[in-house]
């Protein structure tokens, strides 16, 4: 049963009350009792019924007795008589018999009738059993769906209505928030002051001769921020040629064109402000205009125009990102998506260590694929279970977090199983396995095998679970999971063995975000340029960022134009 474009909440929620009604009245008994004295009743009747043809029969038993015995004294009579009553008496015996035998096929027919009637019944009973089991099997159905987001599945969270919160798997310490006892205080580091202010001491410590000076200076910091604007004016004298009229002047420095020229820190400003810290463009042209004391107006074109520039700058450095990521032996991949226009857009991520490249596209699929360091690569790709992904590299890892979210929903929606919760635990054991080696411990084949052994046994488990209880068609999520688990084993399981290859796709995921955030801020994208933009920055400044470089210094750098002052 599916849900169509009609129904509305509300509609879904009358219906699901009422079959939830149902479901309770069977699942408290009630309707269970009512069948029952239902049944007891027609079977009281049916009772009553076979008692007064057995009460028929008995008389008609009795009648044959009585009538044998009155036959053994005719028969006396007449064989005392002779044969004068021989043939009246035969006639009468024949007639008596008939009787008996169609007491006896009536008592048959009412036997018939009754096994007829408790078989009907019998059926009516197992048409409504089916009927519940097929109501049950509906309403988890749409319970499933009604559930499923992005916390027991992979569906995105900005396509989640409720938007709940996805646990962390944390356990709860008990303690208050903040600091704890013992803990390293850190404190504010002192800078290099511009200005040195005395502090006098008072006369009540300098004339008593009690107080004696120590040698030491106390010394504390006020720290004040300042935006100033420099504006360095180039000029020059202008020439008139008396003989043509021409007018000439000495070239200025590459770089200024326009009568006002802003410099690669001004543009580096507005470019973070609006695609680092997500602050619109007015407000990005208003908080410039107020920290500058009015002094700075730029335009929301120029504001606009500013990712573009930033991408023709930069176009040689996403090339050497490309090629580094193309090479790398483990990659790890995803799509995000945006908003274009009131339709959908998609960002291919290729990540490798502190390496990302953003990437826009109309599409996902193989045509966001195409052109990605992904398309020829030949390392071992970690991703979520996406086809137009996981056909590419040499060696696949599907991304065992999505695998958790969608066995803790197998565990949701099919309760009388035990291999999922079996395959949870597993996860769990298996990560902190593959933790113990990243974070400096050794590869223990023996673990290894271990795990490998209980991942075979979880799934002869879920084969033998599926095999007496068919998954129902109204939920097969946690059978399909099984089927592509149990036939792809080394697509799980890869990471066990290499501690090179991470469990989870939480690089790109994480990277997704950051383009999330920016889609969360513009809502929607003008145009596909925009976008693709926008990813350009992204790659060079998560780029700058990992190579622990100054980002202001170096985003202002890429929009510099030397210039001699």
């Amino acid at each position: 049963m599916s849900i169509g474009p009609s129904f509305d909440t509300s509609t879904l929620r009358i219906r699901l009350k009422v079959a939830e009604d149902k479901v309770k009245a069977f699942e408290s008994g009630e309707k269970y009792v009512q069948m029952q004295e239902r049944f007891k009743a027609v079977f009281r009747e049916q009772n009553s019924k076979i008692r007064k043809l057995e009460a028929e029969l008995g008389k008609a038993h009795a009648q044959t007795v009585n009538v044998r015995k009155m036959w053994s004294e005719i028969y006396d009579d007449v064989y005392r008589e002779a044969n004068a009553g021989k043939f009246a008496l035969r006639k009468e015996i024949t007639r008596l018999e008939q009787r008996a035998l169609e007491a006896e096929r009536r008592r048959d027919a009412a036997l018939d009738r009754l096994r007829d009637e408790l078989r009907e019944k019998n059926c009516e009973l197992y048409e409504l059993k089916t009927a519940l089991y097929e109501a049950e099997q509906k309403i988890a159905g749409l319970t499933a769906r009604i559930n499923k987001d992005y916390t027991n599945s992979s569906k995105s969270s900005s396509q989640s209505p409720n938007h709940n919160t996805i646990p962390n798997g944390r356990e709860k310490s008990g303690k208050k928030p903040g600091g704890q006892k013992g803990h390293i205080h850190h404190e504010r580091k002192h800078m290099v002051p511009t200005r040195d202010v005395a502090v006098p001491a008072p006369s009540i410590y300098k004339d008593d001769p009690n107080f004696k000076e120590t040698g030491r200076i106390i010394r504390k910091q006020l720290v004040k921020l300042h935006v100033g604007v420099e504006v360095v004016e180039y000029h020059t004298p202008e020439f008139r040629n008396q003989t043509t009229g021409q007018r000439v002047h000495a070239a200025f420095p590459e770089g200024l064109k326009d009568e006002v020229t802003y410099d690669g820190t001004v543009k580096a400003f507005a470019y973070l402000l609006n695609n680092e810290c997500y602050v619109g463009i007015g407000k990005t042209q208003n908080f410039i205009k107020e920290v500058t004391g009015g002094k700075l107006h730029l335009s929301t074109g120029l504001i606009c125009n500013l990712s573009k520039q930033f991408s023709e700058q930069t176009k040689e450095e996403r090339d050497e990102i490309f090629l580094k990521l193309f090479s790398a032996p483990v990659m790890h991949a995803d799509f995000t998506f945006g908003r274009m226009n009131g339709s959908q857009t998609a960002v291919m991520i290729c990540a490798a260590g502190d390496t990302v490249l953003y990437q826009g596209r109309p599409k996902k699929g193989d045509e966001g694929v195409a052109g990605s360091p992904l398309e020829f690569y030949d390392g071992i790709l970690i991703s979520d279970h996406e086809a137009a992904l996981i056909k590419h590299g040499s060696q696949n890892q599907e991304c065992m977090a999505h695998i958790k979210r969608a066995v803790i929903n197998s565990i949701e929606n099919e309760k009388g199983l035990t291999w999922n919760t079996l395959m949870k635990e597993w996860i769990k054991d298996a990560v902190t396995y593959w933790n113990g080696m990243h974070d400096g411990g050794e590869e223990v084949p023996e673990k290894a095998a271990e795990l490998d052994r209980r991942y075979d046994e979880i799934m002869e488990t879920a084969k033998s679970e599926y095999e007496y209880e068919p998954p129902s068609e109204y939920f097969k999520d946690g059978y399909n999971l099984y089927k592509r688990m149990a036939e792809e084993k080394e697509r799980y399981t890869l990471f066990l063995h290499n501690p090179a290859v991470e469990p989870d796709n939480n690089l790109a995921e994480r990277c997704a975000r950051k383009f999330k955030r920016k889609a969360s801020q513009v809502m929607c994208f003008r145009s596909q340029k925009g976008v693709d933009w926008f990813c350009d920055g992204l790659s060079i400044i998560q780029s700058v960022k990992a190579a622990g470089k100054n980002l202001y210094e170096a985003v202002a750098e890429r929009f510099h134009t030397s210039l001699e002052v």
